[in-house]
């Protein structure tokens, strides 16, 4: 019997080996989501699979510091924002100073530092059942929401 292994059984090897290599790499994604189109301010933090969350009254003042609470947010689970993978805004339906706020600190972030932001609303979501802001990330790729597109949805 021949002890050379088949084709099969190299590929077979040499993918089990890749997975070892990309499992001790292990990606980490930290996900943002900013949602000011409502009552309050409140942002999420998915970090290491972890869940942190804060809210802030929904001011004239606090959408004047929306940058700065969110940096003190970050600040607070050790994060910068270079570290943020992907951001997520909710586009409304809601309040048009929370919105209009929310979505163009993304813009900034983008351009400043390259992080990829998808615009979404719970309406998009209409079909699902679980619609919790820790599913946000999945709902958005599941739904084909596209990145780096702003399609507001203001209250009249």
């Amino acid at each position: 019997m021949d002890k050379t292994p088949s084709s099969f059984e190299y590929c077979l090897v040499l993918f089990s080996s890749a997975l070892e290599l990309k499992d001790k790499e292990k990606i980490i994604m930290n996900n943002l989501i900013i949602d000011a189109a409502d009552k309050k301010i409140f942002f999420m933090l998915m970090k290491d699979k972890n869940i942190y969350s804060v809210s802030h009254e929904n001011s004239k003042t606090n959408y004047e510091k929306i940058v700065s609470l969110i940096d003190d947010f970050l600040k607070l689970n050790n994060l910068k924002v270079e570290n943020i993978s992907n951001l997520y805004v909710n586009r409304g339906p809601g309040s048009f100073a929370g919105i209009r706020n929310s979505l163009a600190v993304a813009k900034a972030i983008y351009i400043a530092r390259k992080i990829d932001y998808y615009c979404f609303s719970f309406l998009d979501f209409e079909k699902e059942i679980k619609k919790k802001y820790e599913n946000i990330p999945y709902l958005c790729d599941k739904f084909k929401i596209k990145k780096n597109l702003i399609k507001p949805i203001y209250l009249s």
